[in-house]
């Protein structure tokens, strides 16, 4: 087994190898984050598209639906109650504008939804909170130097 960098695993790595590790990591690590935002971006992209169809699909409804499905709701209004033409035409706009409303509805909570997409405050929020790990990180305590004179053994590295 062995480390990422290809020394075995226990070795005693130099200060040099475990400053080219930790840079290495934190490059993968912003990559990570990089790509993070760009697929909640992507997401939040997505809902907002479906927000715009359902607008488009409302207008789309009430401009080409409203000559023939009034005509056919007026004349069946009619039918069925014997009422006046106008009215059972005024009847069939508002069932159309009813239809419409609802559409527009369903695109104002998508819309909605795009905007509350936390996706790009979140990454910022994980890059801030890498930063503050690694400003609060410490090297390995190394202990105080002897003042007896005494000289004290030191281990190398042989890289």
């Amino acid at each position: 087994m062995s480390a990422p960098d290809g020394s075995p695993v226990g070795a005693e790595r130099s200060v040099g190898q475990l400053f080219a590790s930790a840079t290495a990591e934190m490059s993968a690590l912003v990559h990570d984050e990089i790509a993070l935002a760009k697929a909640q971006l992507r997401q939040d992209v997505k809902r907002g598209l479906v927000g715009g169809g359902a607008f488009t699909a409302a207008g789309a409804v009430l401009i080409f639906s409203l000559p023939m499905l009034s005509f056919a709701l007026a004349y069946g209004i009619r039918t069925w109650s014997d009422w006046n033409l106008a009215i059972c035409f005024l009847l069939s706009f508002a069932a159309n504008v009813v239809v419409a409303v609802v559409l527009a509805l369903i695109g104002v909570a998508f819309s909605k939804k795009a905007k509350k997409g936390q996706g790009p405050q979140k990454v910022a929020a994980s890059m801030k909170q890498t930063a503050e790990v690694l400003q609060n990180a410490k090297p390995h305590p190394r202990r105080p130097a002897r003042t007896d004179g005494g000289v004290e053994a030191v281990a190398r590295s042989t890289s």
